[in-house]
């Protein structure tokens, strides 16, 4: 992001055009049951599909009426046996077709008005069933995914197949009916003719197959490319990403870096766009040579018939319904190739939904799970018994992050984890809330294995601060209310004075309405860290995690913070991961990690007194 990656990442992107290439023309991924899972996404709307399927049948047989009554039109209206005009016949056929239309674009309202609707119902399910899965995954995927790609897969990938969602049913089915419908109509009027219009179905058929093959791996590259500038868009267009780029006046590299994933994706789209054009133009000449055809083979088995003394079957009714009957067979069947192609080049998109459902969370509640005990003797206390940890995406020969860490925090004590940076210290804060399953050992909650819990019970009692809180781009109210949607304005005011921020915030134009904008960049280091602490708060947990709560602010506001810290710890577990001294000599209890063990432990004085590690820590930051 932002500076250095930028200008690495455009030189990357563009040295590596021919590579590019070679992936483009990459086979897409395969779909199991590619059909099935489709069909799957539209059994809650089964009464509705049903209605649309009627509809559907409604008008495909109404369609076919038009051409048929048009051949009576000619023979028995226009050009009856007696030759004169038969007008009264000819108005009520006529009538006939009109009403036809009429009750025919009636149904086709109404069956827009279905599809329209269970299309999109059906998108915006598949849409929130993936944004909640994803909500279930463990933290590791976040920390290994760039957002902007899982925001493409949610937004690009889910829209890119909108129209096979919103179209397919209604079209696949109309458009067979009318086919089936139309070949019947033209046995009936001629079957000589008839195989003359379908004799080169059988190569368009191979044609499309092969067309759609090669959409279909350009539509996965199409989605690659377009994950990847959302990824460049949310990182660089960030608060942080552009705040970096100009500090390290990287904007042109930025710009580049997009620039660059915008000429592929344009590549992309012309050869999208062009990778059918051939195969539909032959479509069309075939469309318009086909009419042509009929008149010059009718022609030749009229004469033929004249010349041998026979009755051909075929008349100017004939040719004229046959050639009406001819369209509307072979517009739908093109109408069907189009739908295979399109669901073909949806394959690509629909494998990478689908790759995302069935990620399989690595952290979820086991069968049988239970609340924690709140008990008062329990609530609260943490243990841990010979923990070992290794993150999932060290290497084999990798030292583990936790080495047999074993401790234990009784209900309401306060004890801190100190250590130099990559000690582990920050690790054991994340496996209490159970961000992370230890590798070995046991972590347990008020006596109880974390893994025996439900996740969603065990993060009530827990309440976590980090180094860098997040803020919504809404107000200070709606940034609280996170926490207990259903708090009062007093409840909310009580929180802010417990975390030192109520003055603050009341002395703001806006009060407790003033927006704080993207990830809160209006308020400072400090006031977004008390802000946090009141969230907490107002969450009221039995256990608090501080995670280096106050490490990235200076001395004035760490004072400031660490008051409201100091009354967030009244009557509940605080664990304390720290990286200043200062702030946790008071604790009951200090643990000193290093290289993933636990080096020493004891209070304050105690540390001292033992001339060990602690004392080197704390002579060198005093």
């Amino acid at each position: 992001m932002g500076g250095g990656m930028g200008g690495g990442r455009g030189s990357r992107v563009s040295a590596g055009d021919a590579e590019r290439q070679r992936e483009i023309n990459s086979a897409a991924p395969p779909v199991p049951d590619l059909g099935r899972r489709i069909a799957e996404l539209f059994r809650p709307y089964r009464i509705q599909l049903a209605v649309i399927v009627g509809l559907v049948l409604i008008s495909a047989g109404l369609g076919i009426l038009p051409p048929l009554i048009t051949e009576r039109v000619f023979d028995d209206g226009l050009f009856p046996p007696d030759g004169s005009p038969d007008l009264p016949v000819l108005a009520r056929l006529v009538g006939a077709i009109v009403a036809v239309f009429l009750v025919s674009s009636a149904l086709g309202i109404v069956q827009t008005l279905f599809t329209a609707r269970v299309g999109n119902q059906v998108m915006g399910d598949l849409r929130v069933r993936l944004f909640s899965h994803l909500q279930s995954m463990e933290l590791g995927f976040f920390t290994r995914t760039k957002t902007g790609v899982i925001q493409s897969r949610l937004q690009n990938d889910v829209g890119g197949v909108a129209n096979v969602l919103t179209n397919t049913v209604s079209n696949v089915i109309g458009n067979t009916v009318t086919v089936i419908a139309a070949a019947v109509a033209m046995l009936l009027l001629s079957w000589q003719l008839t195989l003359v219009a379908l004799v080169l179905m059988p190569v368009l058929v191979v044609a499309q197959r092969r067309v759609g093959q090669v959409r279909a791996r350009i539509a996965g590259k199409t989605q690659e490319s377009l994950s990847e500038m959302s990824a460049i868009t949310q990182e660089a267009l960030s608060v942080s990403g552009v705040l970096l780029a100009k500090t390290y006046s990287r904007q042109r590299a930025e710009t580049e870096r997009y620039a660059s994933e915008n000429r592929t994706q344009i590549e992309l789209q012309v050869r999208q766009t062009m990778s059918g054009q051939v195969f539909f133009a032959l479509v069309q000449v075939f469309l318009s040579a086909v009419p042509a055809i009929v008149y010059l083979v009718s022609g030749w088995l009229i004469a033929r018939a004249q010349g041998q003394g026979f009755d051909p079957g075929i008349t100017a009714g004939t040719i004229v319904a046959f050639t009406t009957v001819q369209s509307r067979l072979l517009f739908p069947l093109m109408a069907l190739m189009r739908i295979a192609l399109d669901l073909q080049t949806s394959r690509a998109l629909f494998a990478r939904i689908f790759e995302y459902l069935d990620l399989e969370p690595a952290i979820t509640d086991a069968e049988g799970a239970r609340d924690p005990s709140d008990e008062p003797g329990r609530a609260g206390a943490i243990e841990f018994d010979e923990v070992t940890f290794r993150y999932p995406d060290a290497g084999a020969d990798d030292p583990p992050t936790l080495d047999r860490v074993s401790f234990s925090v009784a209900p309401g004590e306060f004890v801190a984890f100190v250590g130099a940076s990559g000690s582990g210290k920050t690790t054991i804060g994340s496996l209490i809330p159970r961000l992370y399953d230890a590798s070995s050992g046991v972590v347990r909650y008020a006596g109880d294995d974390v893994r025996e819990l439900r996740q969603e019970a065990l993060m009530d009692r827990i309440g976590v601060v980090t180094q860098e809180p997040y803020l919504f781009h809404a107000t200070i109210a709606e940034n609280l209310r996170y926490a207990r949607p259903d708090a009062t304005q007093q409840q909310i005011e009580h929180a802010a004075r417990l975390a030192n921020i109520h003055d603050t915030i009341s002395g703001f134009a806006d009060g407790y309405d003033t927006v704080v904008g993207e990830r809160g960049y209006r308020l400072s280091g400090g006031e977004k860290q008390r802000i946090a602490i009141a969230r907490v708060l107002l969450k009221d947990p039995r256990l608090l995690v501080l995670d280096e709560a106050t490490s990235a602010l200076d001395t004035v506001n760490e004072r400031i913070v660490q008051r409201a810290l100091d009354g967030a710890r009244s009557g509940r577990t605080t664990v304390a991961i720290a990286h200043r001294l200062s702030t946790v000599v008071d604790a009951d209890r200090i643990y000193v990690v290093g290289a993933g063990r636990i080096l020493e432990q004891g209070t304050h004085a105690e540390l001292l007194g033992l001339g060990g590690a602690y004392a080197e820590l704390y002579a060198q930051q005093v």
